[in-house]
């Protein structure tokens, strides 16, 4: 298997027999004996080998690695094993001199040097999100020319898992938030001899901010989540090229339904979430503070401002395209191994989440100096 003579500082390895995986121990073990100084050249006779198997090989390249970084000469006769081209390449990529480099940057250029690779990183995933959505518009429009490729059957089919499917768990968490709210606001403004003003803040919090805020995140982990999922496990099986090869746009079929679908169902998951979140208030003011339910009804007309509804309503498809876009884009980059749909999965879910409340930011400073 391994031969191995040294004269005057000239190592003489010659290979023979199989280098199988099935004797990968043996094989380390007679590499482990190879003398470890002392060399300047080594040569290494390939002619007797008769198989080889990637993974011997890598042990054997490993060592021959050692020695080259130590100054050694090597030379292989009459060729080089046949693994050891890529070998030889992914050490390239991958091996001790880039490390070595990276290991003598000062702390600074490491800090200037990692905040570039996330710049670019950054700026090369906001160029593919923008890419991204570019096509959902272009396709939407071709769709708009040609209304038979609108695809109102899978439209609704989104709308209904998307919206319908959601009005449990967006209708419970929006009741239970406003009676927390509630109770807190009551707790502080008792203090004060200014309970009743509770009112007002359920009924500003929820219709501005909460009601669509809360929405808009249960939809990204609940729908965000499956459109990279579904579209993801599409990727994977070849389901994206396929249609492709039979002359369909996936964009057109995969995409732009689940988008325009959750366009529509968002908003009027907003309005439910806005009457459960003011039954709750409803609910607490009656039990905790003793306001009758006609008196509450007023307080809520009183404290409504022409606007305060429709901030919601107007926050709602903006957050559906964000967290549509995000998932489909996230599915659509799935490649490889179901490891990769995991972790893109993750991404779209803490993307959309981010940006509903980033976009929830940006519309409450345009809101204030516009005073909307």
């Amino acid at each position: 298997m391994l031969n191995a003579e040294i004269k005057q500082g000239e190592l003489s390895i010659r290979l023979t027999d199989h280098w199988s995986v099935d004797r990968l121990e043996a094989i380390e073990a007679a590499l482990a004996t190879l003398p470890n100084s002392d060399v300047s050249s080594v040569n290494v006779d390939c002619s007797a080998l008769q198989h080889s198997d990637l993974g011997p090989m890598w042990l054997l390249h490993t060592a021959m690695t050692g020695y080259a970084d130590k100054g050694a000469r090597l030379q292989y006769t009459p060729s080089m094993p046949e693994h050891f081209a890529f070998l030889n390449d992914l050490h390239t990529h991958t091996g001790s001199a880039n490390v070595a480099h990276e290991a003598t940057l000062l702390w600074p250029e490491q800090v200037v040097a990692t905040f570039g690779k996330r710049a670019v990183e950054l700026g090369r995933h906001a160029l593919g999100h923008l890419d991204h959505f570019g096509r959902i518009i272009a396709t939407e429009a071709a769709a708009l020319r040609h209304p038979k490729s609108f695809r109102p059957a899978s439209i609704a089919r989104h709308v209904y898992e998307t919206g319908i499917a959601a009005i449990p768990i967006v209708a419970l968490i929006a009741f239970f938030v406003s009676v927390i709210i509630a109770y807190i606001g009551a707790s502080q403004l008792r203090s004060f001899g200014a309970t009743i003003y509770t009112v007002n803040l359920i009924t500003v919090g929820v219709l501005r901010e909460l009601g669509v805020l809360l929405t808009a995140v249960i939809v990204a982990g609940r729908s965000g989540s499956a459109f990279a999922a579904e579209i993801g496990v599409m990727q994977l099986n070849d389901e994206v090229d396929a249609l492709k090869s039979i002359g369909i746009n996936p964009m057109e079929v995969l995409v732009v339904p689940r988008v325009v679908g959750l366009i529509i169902a968002l908003p009027l998951l907003t309005v439910i979430a806005d009457a459960m979140g003011l039954a709750g208030g409803a609910l607490l003011s009656s039990w905790l503070l003793d306001i009758p339910l006609p008196q509450y009804i007023n307080r809520v007309q009183d404290s409504l401002a022409s606007s305060t509804f429709w901030v919601g309503i107007i926050k709602a498809p903006v957050f559906a395209l964000l967290i549509g876009m995000i998932g489909t884009y996230r599915g659509m980059q799935v490649r490889d191994s179901s490891r990769e749909l995991g972790r893109l999965t993750t991404t779209a879910v803490v993307e959309s989440i981010f940006m509903v409340i980033f976009a929830n930011a940006i519309f409450a400073i345009i809101f204030v100096e516009i005073d909307f």
